[in-house]
């Protein structure tokens, strides 16, 4: 998808949405537009997420929140593709059009360290929670 308007999209912006606010989609919108179905997607996963947990209150709350938590997994993944991406292929998909160059700065590199160290203690609290509930039952915790 490519963004065809003059207005100019900051590489940096983008990945600190995507790693705060990704959950529901606000990269997405900021990037392609109220008209990306994967925006939706995210956004969609919490009235999901939480009408699984009113169908069923009694199971964990890890499995009922699932589709919030991957949505956040994969916008952790996102802000990483976005961070990393090199300001020359970053203008040509999504400033073509805006007469400047994209300028990644030193706070850039601490919001993609910042996620990668967040990502990956979330991967694992995932893993541990989901493995205590298949073969403990939940005994720790």
């Amino acid at each position: 998808m490519q963004q065809q308007s003059g207005k100019h999209k900051n590489k940096t912006l983008a990945t600190l949405i995507a790693a705060v606010l990704g959950g529901i989609g606000l990269h997405r919108f900021y990037l392609y537009g109220m008209r990306d179905r994967f925006g939706w997607l995210h956004i969609l996963s919490v009235p999901l997420s939480l009408a699984l947990t009113a169908a069923r209150p009694d199971a964990p709350q890890l499995f009922t929140a699932l589709p919030l938590v991957l949505s956040v997994l994969c916008a952790c993944l996102e802000a990483l593709v976005i961070g990393l991406t090199p300001d020359d292929k970053w203008d040509l998909k999504h400033n073509p059009a805006s007469g400047r160059q994209s300028e990644s700065h030193w706070i850039l590199a601490v919001i993609i360290v910042l996620t990668v160290g967040l990502g990956a203690m979330g991967l694992i609290a995932l893993l541990a929670r989901s493995f205590d509930l298949l073969f403990t039952g939940g005994a720790f915790g």
